[in-house]
């Protein structure tokens, strides 16, 4: 492989005007950079990324640090912010939280001196705590995280809205006995997603203290919650579920147990995750664009790259879209219609 210093022997320069002209870098007149990029050519020269990020004190990376990498959600996530990355010429360094506190900090020190930026999902820690484990002269975008007493700016999504919205469309189509599988307790996204349905369900349906069953995001609590659903013998004419993984292990338990969906009782997510249209019946949920969550973030991590300044007056906050589908019965169903039977309820 040809070196650095092959290719400056072949345009009769030094080495560090070459190393220059090759970086972008000033002090090089236009006919040596001319003639540098001509041997690079003739040379097939591929520059050392380790040695130019030295030299350029910047890495063409950015580091993301999410609270897991597997599951749908987060490789849509992942996917999104790629799209923009690979657009730009930049490489991406993931980081994952596994759920600990330790392990947030931990993934957030290994960047360090590795990576231009940073994004991050920090659904449960505190903003006071998230600032001790952040390098102030690293440019950082959030995602799903209200950064206002930190003045960074972040993506989010309008949980709260989006899930009014959905237990409002359920009590639309007839429901009356509305059951939310929330997600972790701790959980930014899953609180204001429990807020919205039980607003909805006091100021639409009456109801001051709605049934809410304990769920994690995980297919196996979505199943867990149908358990107890049948075994209960908790009424129900439908079920909101904090998130599509925990509605589609719901789906599952209820057929498990005989019980049809929408017929004995309606389904719905949140997320839209992709296999959500691919069940049968399909899942009604609330759309999010989890990818364009990632590419928005990364779209606005380039603008701080690029000498902007941005805080958290700059946040962007996603609407998610209510798509209607198989499991509340489909788009046309009469919105008054009421479920054949409610599970849980005795004969």
């Amino acid at each position: 492989m040809a070196t650095l210093r092959d290719v400056a022997r072949e345009a009769g320069v030094s080495v560090a005007t070459a190393s220059r002209a090759i970086n972008g870098l000033g002090n090089v007149t236009a006919p040596t950079r001319a003639a540098v990029m001509v041997a690079v050519k003739k040379l097939n020269f591929v520059p050392h990324s380790g040695a130019r990020s030295l030299t350029r004190r910047k890495t063409d990376t950015v580091g993301v640090i999410l609270p897991d990498l597997f599951g749908e959600f987060f490789s849509e996530i992942i996917r999104g912010i790629d799209l923009v990355a690979h657009e730009s010429g930049m490489h991406l360094l993931l980081g994952n939280m596994h759920g600990s506190t330790h392990e947030t900090a931990a993934a957030i020190a290994a960047m360090r001196g590795r990576v231009d930026g940073l994004l991050v999902m920090p659904p449960d820690l505190k903003p006071e705590l998230l600032a001790d484990y952040l390098d102030p002269a690293l440019p950082t975008v959030l995602l799903n995280y209200d950064a206002g007493p930190l003045d960074l700016p972040f993506v989010a999504v309008d949980n709260y809205r989006g899930a009014y919205a959905m237990t409002e469309a359920l009590l639309a189509r007839g429901a009356r006995q509305v059951v939310h599988i929330a997600g972790p307790k701790h959980n930014r996204d899953a609180r204001e997603r429990q807020r919205g349905f039980a607003d909805a369900m006091a100021k639409i349906g009456g109801v001051r203290n709605p049934a809410i069953l304990p769920g994690d995001f995980s297919e196996e609590s979505g199943a867990q919650a149908a358990r107890l659903l049948v075994q209960g013998q908790l009424p129900a004419d439908a079920v909101f579920a904090a998130n599509d993984q925990m509605a589609v292990g719901l789906i599952a338990g209820l057929a498990e147990a005989g019980k049809s969906v929408p017929g004995d009782v309606m389904v719905a997510g949140f997320d839209d995750i992709p296999l959500a249209r691919h069940l049968n019946p399909s899942l009604s949920t609330m759309q999010v664009h989890i990818d364009r969550l990632g590419s928005t973030a990364m779209m606005m991590l380039l603008r701080i790259l690029r000498g902007e300044t941005l805080g958290a007056a700059s946040a962007t906050i996603l609407t998610p879209e209510l798509i209607a589908r198989g499991t509340t019965g489909g788009a046309a169903n009469n919105a008054t219609a009421q479920p054949q039977s409610a599970v849980g309820a005795h004969p």
